[in-house]
């Protein structure tokens, strides 16, 4: 396999996953980056190549077109308008929506057949649309879905508790946006429920910060994109690495017709499948929540 990997948009987001995967050790071995205002996608690629004579990993990197994704095992999508302050996930979708029938169909006319990862906002619903205008099968298509959301969960409890945040095991599904929730039921200490170390008053608040931190950060310095760099590097590597890891991705619901984030096995060929878990009456009534609120969503952009 050649792990060539493209991202597309060069902004904040594009910018720091391509500087993740420079400085983190990876199996890519040539990293392309794409932006409509091309001269920013070369300055991109010229400063992360000048990381190279220090960094852990060596790949080639260079600015490029769409017409360079025929050959791409992965394609990362950052494009779309930034979220503005004040402005939640889904106000981007009339903004968002309309970028991309163009985009991936000029990938698509290149040939690509690999995997699409998407992290453009509202992330669930541009999944969603990735795999209707592409054509992929569902399992070629990824949205970074609530890797971030609860590694900020996982690091808020290791906090509280003191432990270390690896040690946390604790997702938060659903729509990476507004609906989404902790899995409490779910969430361990090395076996021992969480739900018996923290009071239910710490666990909301906990899960508040997790579903609310990005309109934080943003009001602070204006956008998130450390966070979601680190984790869409992770992603990156358990795809290329064939590293069959239980990721809390984005993927379809054949039942729904829906993208939402939950725990699936990913791996080379990308979704391996979605894990059964049993979620309690009432997890199950907030997941139905965040489902339609996608639904919802998809529908506007489609209409």
């Amino acid at each position: 396999m050649a792990n060539k990997v493209m991202i597309v948009g060069t902004g904040n987001v594009g910018a720091s996953i391509g500087f993740c995967l420079v400085n983190q050790r990876t199996a890519v071995s040539e990293l392309i980056l794409t932006d409509i205002n091309m001269e920013d996608a070369e300055g991109e690629a010229m400063d992360l190549r000048d990381t190279l004579a220090v960094s852990p990993s060596f790949m080639k990197i260079k600015s490029g077109t769409y017409k360079d994704a025929g050959d791409c095992d992965v394609i990362i999508i950052t494009a779309g308008a930034p979220q503005k302050p004040g402005e939640t996930r889904m106000d981007l979708l009339k903004k968002n929506s309309a970028i991309f029938k163009d985009m991936i169909s000029q990938i698509m006319d290149a040939g690509f057949n690999g995997i699409f990862v998407v992290v453009t906002n509202p992330m669930d619903v541009m999944t969603y649309l990735t795999m209707r205008y592409s054509g992929l099968p569902p399992e070629q298509v990824i949205g970074s879905g609530t890797i971030l959301d609860s590694a900020r969960l996982r690091f808020r409890i290791s906090e509280r508790i003191g432990v270390a945040p690896k040690s946390v095991h604790a997702f938060q599904i659903g729509e990476h946006g507004d609906t989404e929730f902790a899995l409490w039921s779910t969430a361990n200490l090395a076996g021992q429920p969480i739900e018996k170390i923290l009071k239910a008053d710490e666990r909301k608040e906990i899960e508040d910060f997790a579903r609310n931190e990005a309109y934080d950060i943003i009001k602070k310095k204006g956008a998130t994109y450390y966070g979601i760099g680190a984790c869409v590097t992770k992603l990156i590597n358990c795809i290329l690495g064939d590293e069959k890891r239980i990721l809390p991705v984005s993927s379809y619901d054949d039942f729904s017709d829906v993208y939402y984030g939950f725990p699936a096995i990913v791996g080379r060929h990308g979704i391996i499948r979605k894990l059964e878990l049993k979620l309690t009456e009432k997890e199950g009534i907030k997941l139905q929540k965040s489902i339609n609120a996608i639904k919802e969503a998809i529908k506007e952009a489609t209409e």
